[in-house]
């Protein structure tokens, strides 16, 4: 059976997304690692105690192919956040975890790359955040259908499509280098 991400009318507004994060503040997601693997892209993004999405910063971050994959090596999460522009492309990778009974993802990203076609032309070691300061994401939902749910460190929400269900990240070990 072939996947096919959700309609837009089959997401979730924004006032149903923040009735959700009400109910999950206290009870949790149940959503564990397996939940989360796949290649999702960016979907509807909303500012810091916003209840309607912002239509510019969606189209843009769609426009350019933001995505966020998630995916394990070795027991352990996996993420990369990447934007594309016609050929060229930038991506931030690195560990990830899941913290809490909500859960958070935590990740902290050790490498950036940049490709041209798929050929690396730049890969930079970036510096570890202080512990109190990773970049989160406070899960609030993962439906079925095809969409996941999140609220950042930041205080933003933002909403995905699973473009790719199941694993998809290359090894961080460079392996995957053309």
């Amino acid at each position: 059976m072939a996947f096919s991400p959700p309609l837009p009318s089959e997401l979730p507004s924004g006032a149903e997304l923040l009735a959700r994060e009400r109910q999950v503040r206290h009870g949790g997601t149940g959503l564990g690692a397996a939940d989360l693997h796949g290649c999702w892209q960016l979907d509807q993004v909303w500012s810091k105690g916003s209840s309607r999405a912002s239509a510019f910063s969606g189209l843009l971050l769609r426009g350019l192919g933001a995505r966020l994959e998630i995916g394990a090596a070795n027991g352990a999460l996996q993420l990369c956040n990447a934007v594309t522009l016609g050929a060229l492309e930038l991506r931030f990778r690195g560990p990830g975890q899941l913290v809490g009974s909500r859960p958070r993802l935590e990740f902290w990203f050790e490498q950036l790359e940049l490709r041209l076609a798929n050929r690396l032309l730049l890969q930079r070691s970036l510096p570890s955040p202080p512990p109190r300061r990773l970049p989160f994401f406070a899960l609030i939902d993962r439906d079925p259908l095809g969409w996941l749910a999140a609220r950042g460190r930041g205080g933003g929400l933002a909403l995905w499509r699973l473009q790719t269900p199941g694993p998809v990240l290359p090894a961080l070990d460079g392996s995957d280098q053309v």
